[in-house]
Formats: C-alpha cells, structure tokens, sequence
C-alpha cells in the first residue's frame, strides 16, 4: 500500500488547510458512493487514495478546537506588526505556532486501511519523529497525558516539546498533523501559551544541537520513518492525481 506524497514548500496555512479538506472531501465522497453501491449490491469499489504533504508555513498561530483563546497573549495590532496570521482551526489540540525553519507534516490517510485507532494513530506520528531525532543523536519521547515529542519528558522543569501534533478524523480519514521544531525562530512561542501548557518549554532542534540542520535532510529521514512506522511506501503524487482529486 502506496501513500502519494508531495512537498509543498512555503505553502500559507489557509491554503495548505483547503487542500487537505479536498483530499478528504475525496475519500468521503468514495465512501458514500460505497455505501450506495453496498445498498444496491454493487461489489466493485473505489479505492481511496492516502496522501503525506511536507510544507513550512509564514508566521502564524493556530487554535485547535479544544483550544483557549487566552493562550494567546497579544492582540491583533501586535499581530498584524509582527506579520502573524492567526486561524481557528478544527483540529485537536490548543493553540501552537508554525513559521519558516519548522517542518509541518499532513498524513491525509483512510485509517480503515490501516488500523481503526486513532490513539495508535497519534503515538504512530509521534514515533516517526522520535526515531528520526535518534539519527542526529536526540533522545526523545512522551510526556504521559500530552501529545507530541518531549525531551527531558520525566524530568521536573526540564521537560521541553520539539514536536506538536493535533488532527482530525471523520469516518477515519485524517487531515493535519505534526510540526517539528527544526530552525525555528523560536521567539514567536513567547507570545503563546504552546499547546496551553504553561509550566514546560519548547525547544528546536537546532537549538538541541548548537548549529542549524539541513531541512531537506530532515525531511528525507522523517518519510523514511514513516514509510517504517506505517508500513507504507511514499510515491510521488503525480499531476494527473491531482487533477483527478481536485
């Protein structure tokens, strides 16, 4: 089983957002066909594709659904002079930040293909990132009752994220993800409450390292352990796909 990928390079959260509700659009729509054909005894389906966009984002916050708007901590003037955008998403999650230097990641998958759990979906997510982190010499890991990627998870006032997460699902096909803390200018999570945990840090890896870190690098190592941890082989998504979904 094959996931069509693309990268999408500084792509606006708006528009990466819109994209990846198409592709869901197109898995539900197959299933709702599929489920009149089932109706009306019509065995031969349509399969439904998977997709993983890689993508850095201009500056911007974003609140998950769960999220509080208090997290953010200056207005919109402030905003606007720093050239920050600002969505109310309808991901999981509290509020986080993406901007240059970051590597964000949309798995696009129809979890009925793989496995119907979306726990084992997250800490799937969360385990690519650990073992891509591995490669540069990171000990990485959870924090019991958080997403994500810690460092220090178990130890008092240490403990600091590199990696948010927050998806969706409906009828288990997903859309949004995880952003990984590459280069990232790390000053933009003082203006948030990251994740709307007050007493932890977040950290990078370039701030881990003490240089910065080759983003395409990063890029090829987090598929590699994807393609691992999912059991799935990343293609190419072709023009002619796109055209089709869209």
């Amino acid at each position: 089983m094959n996931v069509l990928f693309e990268d999408l390079g500084k792509i606006e959260y708006g528009a990466a957002w819109d994209l990846q509700e198409t592709y869901m659009k197109q898995g539900l729509d197959i299933k709702s066909a599929r489920f009149n054909q089932e109706a009306g005894g019509i065995t031969e389906q349509a399969a439904i594709p998977h997709y993983l966009f890689l993508c850095e984002h201009p500056h911007v916050y974003t609140l998950g659904k769960s999220g509080v708007p208090e997290n953010l901590l200056i207005n919109d003037q402030r905003m606007k002079d720093l050239d920050i955008s600002y969505y109310k998403t309808n991901r999981g999650g509290d509020i986080t930040y993406h901007g240059p230097g970051q590597m964000v990641a949309y798995p696009v998958l129809d979890l009925e293909q793989i496995f119907t759990d979306l726990g084992r979906y997250m800490r799937s997510l969360e385990e690519a990132v650990i073992l891509a982190l591995a490669e540069y010499g990171i000990s990485s890991g959870r924090l019991e009752g958080s997403t994500g990627v810690w460092l220090d998870a178990g130890i008092p006032g240490k403990a600091r994220k590199i990696c948010a997460m927050g998806v969706r699902s409906s009828r288990w096909i997903t859309i949004h993800g995880l952003a990984l803390n590459v280069n990232t200018q790390m000053q933009y999570f003082d203006y948030i409450v990251p994740c709307g945990i007050s007493d932890k840090g977040v950290t990078s890896m370039q701030r881990e390292l003490g240089r910065e870190v080759d983003m395409e690098e990063v890029k090829a190592l987090f598929l590699k352990k994807f393609e691992q941890v999912f059991g799935l082989g990343i293609v190419a998504l072709t023009d002619k796909e796109k055209a089709e979904a869209i």
